[in-house]
């Protein structure tokens, strides 16, 4: 097939997977497999063999994602039952200050989504946000679009959460780059995207704090911990992967990889080792010494792995649509094209992401989606592991761009804001819009360094 006739079948594809989930309404995991299936014929992968195209590009996607993702979940689980989520919210507030309100609200939106996926962030914080708003006499959207604008970036740029991880499954990431950049680049969004459009947004949209009988919340059929660990524990405790991941990352950039520290290093640093560190830990530590028996752990991680089924299906048959797309050599048109163009690799990531997440709603659909699209053009570039974590990012904060009507988030923020659709575009859309772009902003920025 001819380049552009490779170029044009992506744009088929992603208008059919437009139509299918936003017209016929079909699950977006379904959506996916049979995208790629009618792509895979479309572009000349022998019909034998495509059935295979699937298996392997499901597998060779799971084998990873899985295992983070659903460590994630079980650490985050660990922290919401325990009580840790609300007592690093408490901690920070408390610690900020009153006048510094929305940027310790950003932070704790930011530090507690790392483990803990968006709409469990906002069940577990906005009753606190509701009784701050009241008590501090200030605009609910001042402090409210901090703490969203934490939440968001750090669920999109930062793994273990499911969409960071997810890209950086599909394009072959270094989790350690991942983390690194992707903290870097959530600074200045989350100021000028949170504090600033906060302060700036709260001025001009009045909304109160609901009665605290409003909240319609279902209690959790689920043990709970007797106490609460502290702070500096809990804080230790969700450093320990996060560090362990980023010091496999120092190591491989300056020790000799056949040396025994650095083999060590490597093992307890890979992410799914770190992870289940972090999780042992978190069981012990804030489980087991804080009121949980072994059979209530139990529970607490089973229910964790319920929600995660359905992201690890939607990230594999994303993974099913890189496959079909690296086999039809889409990647070596893409790269010739835009090499005529002269459009870098990381800005075509972030341009893909931006019109999936627009057109799609779902923010993992459109970086898993835009992940496969560039994957080809990254396997065949040559680029360093910190470059290819700074695309892995640009795909995230590409994902966050203007959430509107079709997205779950834009009607759950409407719904515990008590903002109309108006107000609500005005307030989270915007907001949502500022960290995509300051964002990438920022790490496309810092590429010459990379």
């Amino acid at each position: 097939m001819s380049t552009i006739g490779l170029l044009l079948s992506i744009v088929g594809a992603v208008v059919v997977l437009f139509l299918l989930i936003m017209g016929l309404k079909l699950h977006a995991f379904v959506a996916l497999l049979v995208t790629s299936i009618l792509t895979a014929v479309v572009v000349g992968v022998p019909l034998g063999d495509v059935i295979e195209v699937v298996e392997e590009g499901m597998g060779g996607v799971l084998g990873f994602v899985a295992i983070i993702v659903g460590l994630g979940a079980m650490f985050g689980q660990v922290l919401r039952v325990t009580g840790a989520a609300e007592k690093i919210a408490d901690t920070l507030v408390e610690s900020f200050g009153e006048k510094r309100l929305p940027s310790s609200l950003g932070l704790t939106g930011f530090i507690v989504a790392i483990p803990v996926f968006f709409d469990v962030v906002l069940v577990l914080l906005m009753p606190l946000l509701y009784t701050l708003a009241r008590r501090a006499e200030v605009a609910l959207l001042t402090l409210a679009i901090p703490l969203l604008a934490g939440a968001s970036i750090a669920h999109s740029l930062v793994p273990p959460t499911p969409g960071p991880v997810a890209a950086a499954g599909v394009l072959g990431a270094d989790l350690g780059w991942v983390i690194l950049l992707g903290i870097v680049a959530s600074i200045p969004a989350v100021i000028l995207g949170g504090v600033l459009y906060g302060k700036f947004i709260g001025a001009r949209i009045q909304v109160g704090a609901p009665d605290e009988g409003d909240s319609d919340d279902e209690e959790e059929d689920q043990p709970s911990s007797d106490s609460t660990p502290s702070f500096g524990m809990i804080l230790s405790i969700l450093a320990v992967p996060l560090l362990l991941i980023l010091g496999n990352t120092v190591a491989e950039a300056v020790m000799d990889e056949d040396q025994l520290v650095a083999q060590i290093i490597a093992l307890v640093g890979d992410p799914i080792v770190a992870l289940i560190i972090g999780v042992l830990l978190a069981f012990y530590v804030l489980g087991m010494r804080h009121g949980l028996g072994r059979e209530e752990l139990q529970t607490v991680a089973s229910k964790a792995l319920e929600p995660v089924g359905l992201i690890i299906l939607v990230t594999g048959a994303g993974g099913v649509f890189g496959e079909v797309l690296e086999q039809s050599g889409v990647g070596e048109a893409l790269e010739n094209t835009l090499g005529d163009l002269g459009i870098p690799v990381i800005l075509t990531a972030f341009v893909a992401a931006a019109l999936l997440r627009v057109s799609l709603g779902a923010s993992t659909v459109a970086t898993v989606t835009a992940a496969a699209i560039v994957a080809p053009m990254v396997e065949g570039g040559d680029f360093s592991p910190a470059m290819i974590g700074a695309i892995v990012v640009a795909v995230g904060a590409g994902s966050v761009i203007f959430s509107h009507v079709n997205d779950s988030g834009f009607w759950l923020v409407n719904r515990y804001l008590g903002l109309t659709e108006k107000q609500t575009l005005a307030s989270w859309s915007v907001m949502q819009t500022i960290l995509s772009v300051v964002a990438f902003g920022t790490v496309w920025a810092m590429t010459p360094l990379l």
